[in-house]
């Protein structure tokens, strides 16, 4: 067996800040996803588990720990008290949820929106899972820090889909949402600190402002403005006329 790559790396090389990602179809027929690192290739399934393995027989890790307090609650009478993760259960979580970064940051830079908000919310659904079951706190918070970012991806991806339709005003919702979650998780956690020198939080609040300057003007802002110049020139015929326009759109709306 040929085990050396360097004819796939030599056309491909690496370009920071560059186009690092591609996917394709494999030689087994399954939808691959390529990252080109500084040292090689990144290779995921563009579905399901990023490796392809499938523990337990399940179509994740994640998965088969749910499996296990279901059948826990089917046991106990539909009630999970008592039910706990063990340590290597949650770092097997934290190596899972590893690949899953990998993946929705290689659909960010594909464009591919709709994927990267399915991968950040099944991570952040591990991540409330570990919360809620393991009793390490230093295991939870290895998985739980991963949340800031999560929230970043998944804002952005959310509010680019709302972009793509040509709804503004929902991205911009959609953005402020992201930050109210973001400010929450901090609060949640008592640490301002870490707000403070949040760069999740930072990007999204320069993106907000410049998607409130960018916003479409409705068409009451736009006559807003024409009657403004109107006045600022003296052109008072014409004020007269956009403030009828302005009467009329009101008179319509109601």
């Amino acid at each position: 067996m040929d085990w050396d790559i360097s004819h796939i790396l030599a056309d491909w090389d690496f370009e920071p800040g560059g186009a690092i990602v591609r996917r394709f179809i494999g030689k087994d027929g399954v939808e691959k996803i390529q990252m080109r690192i500084d040292l090689g290739i990144l290779q995921m399934n563009a579905d399901g588990r990023p490796d392809g393995k499938l523990p337990y027989g399940k179509p994740s890790y994640f998965d088969h720990l749910r499996d296990k307090l279901e059948d826990f609650e089917e046991k106990h009478n539909g009630d999970d008290d008592g039910f706990q993760l063990e340590s290597k259960e949650c770092h097997k979580l934290q190596q899972e949820a590893i690949q899953y970064h990998h993946r929705y940051i290689c659909y960010f830079q594909l464009e591919d929106y709709a994927n990267v908000v399915r991968d950040t919310e099944r991570n952040l659904d591990a991540i409330s899972f570990v919360v809620q079951y393991c009793p390490s706190e230093e295991n939870i918070w290895s998985l739980r820090q991963l949340t800031p970012q999560l929230l970043m991806m998944r804002t952005r991806s959310t509010a680019a889909q709302y972009l793509a339709l040509g709804n503004h005003s929902k991205a911009i919702t959609n953005v402020e949402e992201g930050l109210e979650q973001l400010r929450a998780f901090y609060d949640s956690v008592s640490r301002p600190d870490l707000a403070e020198d949040s760069s999740e939080l930072q990007a999204l609040e320069t993106w907000l402002e410049e998607l409130k300057d960018q916003r479409p003007l409705s068409k009451r802002e736009k006559l807003e403005i024409e009657l403004n110049e109107a006045i600022r020139q003296e052109n008072f015929e014409k004020a007269a006329k956009v403030r009828d326009e302005i009467k009329n759109l009101e008179s319509s709306s109601n």
